[in-house]
């Protein structure tokens, strides 16, 4: 084996082959070995211990020896494998964190947990990934929503302020007339009264420990939707209580904060609320993110959305709503909805926007799925 070879075996194996594998690390080495140690032989050598001062140093010396999707790994190792709960309740320890999507679900978990000296900076934490969502998320949502709805909204026969002028013109360009050096405008397109809210949108989603990536990008997705002025958006969560966070949707760190992952699920008493919610069910669609454990009365849950389905309502399930999609659910309650027409699968976040538009267009959401390679 060349140096190289035997230096990656060294670092992956441990101090424990240094008699066996002869090669004398450098200083960076030595550094990157140490890090590696304290975390993944942890068993054998106690790890980090409860010292605040090894925990801060530790999460600056992987900053410096490791690229930051790997930190952002290694971080997570550290929360499962060395129960590290100081990371996330004390200022300095967040203030070292790479934040990402996980760290923020972990900090929603521990909720009313995190001493008051501790809460500006997990907001901070919150907030930088919000950031980074928002500023990836918006605009594809936005742009593809707007379309959809100005797409559904035109008709023929609009009002003289109601006509879109630009598209009424390229529309009857094959009507111009040379002789008079104008367009008659056979067809006419509008987009009819913008004071209106086009459609509704009701997320329902279920707040369980397992959901929690599933409930960030629920939330924040439920910000932008709430930002298009001709969709009329109400975001419910839900565990065994029901907690209406519609209020909050203007700002997405209050709406997380507002959020306390685990405990047990009621789906039923949760789709109760919606109901109330719901005015005008053959214009709303109602997006149900949950992995379909109900722990409560599952025949009355069943009924409930049997009955949304038949007042009109478009009813969608997403098992997930993250890049991980939903290795556990319940199949027998995910078949129950299939058989209403209710479309039941995981969404990635970069689908999520075209899901959307589909939906308050009235598309066939199975032949959505079907194009976006999404089993039903």
């Amino acid at each position: 084996m060349d140096d190289n070879a035997v230096k990656r075996w060294r670092l992956v194996l441990g101090k424990e082959t240094q008699d066996e594998l002869e090669y004398t690390l450098t200083k960076e080495e030595a550094g990157i070995d140490r890090t590696l140690e304290a975390l993944y032989n942890s068993e054998r050598k106690g790890g980090l211990g409860a010292s605040s001062p090894n925990v801060s140093r530790w999460l600056g010396d992987i900053r410096e020896y490791f690229p930051t999707s790997i930190v952002k790994v290694m971080q997570q190792d550290a929360l499962k494998r060395l129960k590290l709960t100081s990371m996330l309740t004390e200022p300095e320890m967040l203030e070292t964190i790479v934040p990402d999507i996980q760290l923020v679900a972990n900090l929603m978990t521990l909720g009313k947990l995190i001493p008051e000296k501790t809460k500006a900076t997990a907001r901070e934490v919150i907030r930088k990934v919000v950031e980074q969502l928002i500023q990836k998320l918006a605009g594809p949502t936005q742009q593809a929503i707007t379309g959809s709805l100005n797409r559904a909204a035109r008709n023929k026969r609009p009002r003289h302020n109601e006509i879109n002028w630009h598209e009424t013109i390229r529309k009857n360009l094959k009507h111009y007339q040379p002789d008079y050096q104008t367009v008659i405008p056979e067809i006419r397109i509008g987009y009819g009264r913008k004071r209106k809210a086009l459609k509704d949108v009701v997320l329902c989603i279920d707040q369980s420990g397992s959901m929690g990536t599933s409930v960030i990008y629920s939330g924040i997705f439920g910000s932008v939707i709430a930002s298009i002025p001709a969709v009329t958006t109400k975001m419910v969560v839900f565990d065994t209580s029901v907690a209406d966070l519609t209020e909050e949707l203007k700002d997405p760190v209050d709406l997380l904060f507002g959020v306390q992952l685990g405990g047990g699920t009621d789906i039923h008493k949760a789709l109760s609320y919606c109901q109330q919610l719901i005015t005008r069910p053959l214009d709303t669609v109602l997006v149900l993110i949950s992995d379909l454990y109900e722990g409560g009365n599952e025949i009355e849950m069943r009924k409930k959305v049997a009955q949304l389905v038949d007042t009109g309502v478009q009813v969608i399930t997403l098992l997930a709503l993250n890049d991980e999609g939903a290795p556990f659910y319940d199949h027998k309650n995910a078949e129950f909805f299939a058989s209403l027409g209710i479309p039941v699968f995981a969404c990635t976040p970069d689908q999520f926007p075209d899901l959307m538009a589909a939906a308050l267009s009235k598309q066939d959401i199975a032949m959505w799925a079907a194009g976006n390679d999404i089993k039903l």
